[in-house]
């Protein structure tokens, strides 16, 4: 890599990336939410068979390796395909940020439906911080006792979608927050203003 400003800039970037993916991996390891994740060995196996990926890979270009790879859950049992956007909207840097992103089954399918709606946007730009937010917000819904079936995440999902639809962009990550709040102070559930929710 050349040693020039935008060579600089690309490595700070990349190392940012690399500091999320750390980040989205110690909270999703905290272990709070009421959906476990899918087993240790299982993901450690999978990752293996992600040798056969180039790393940074679009979510199209996984798909396309091992798509059809099924990961058990105590939800069920799904196939990458299901999990992982079919699309080059999204690039995974790693095999642990796609690692990440498959330990939730439930949340990985929301975040699929909306990356592939996203690519139907002309000149999308989904942010990396837009998606953590997005994940985040679903992480939340999950952790939400009073709300069983993770009915939250897919209704907030099934919006965001329409959003897309609708509008022909993507809506802001606290425009997401507030009308989860506002999903779960609908079915009982207080949202307090220090809540990632709360705004």
């Amino acid at each position: 890599m050349a040693d020039d400003k935008n060579g600089r800039e690309n490595q700070a970037d990349r190392e940012m990336q690399r500091q999320r993916e750390r980040e989205i991996e110690a909270e999703l390891q905290r272990g709070d939410e009421p959906e476990p994740p899918v087993d240790t060995s299982t993901l450690a196996f999978f990752e293996t068979e992600l040798d056969a990926v180039a790393f940074p890979a679009t979510g199209a270009e996984i798909v396309e390796t091992v798509g059809d790879r099924e990961i058990e859950a105590e939800t069920g049992v799904y196939t990458v395909a299901e999990l992982l956007p079919e699309t080059d909207v999204e690039t995974f840097e790693s095999p642990a940020a796609v690692r990440t992103r498959i330990q939730r089954p439930t949340i990985a399918s929301a975040m699929k439906r909306i990356v592939e709606a996203a690519a139907g946007i002309e000149q999308a730009d989904f942010r990396t911080s837009q998606r953590e937010a997005y994940e985040r917000t679903f992480l939340e819904l999950q952790a939400i006792d009073a709300v069983d079936d993770d009915e939250g995440i897919s209704v907030i999902r099934d919006w965001i979608v329409e959003r897309i639809d609708e509008k022909g962009k993507l809506p802001g990550s606290r425009d997401v927050r507030r009308r989860a709040a506002k999903y779960c102070r609908a079915n009982g559930y207080q949202v307090s203003n220090d809540e990632w929710l709360g705004v």
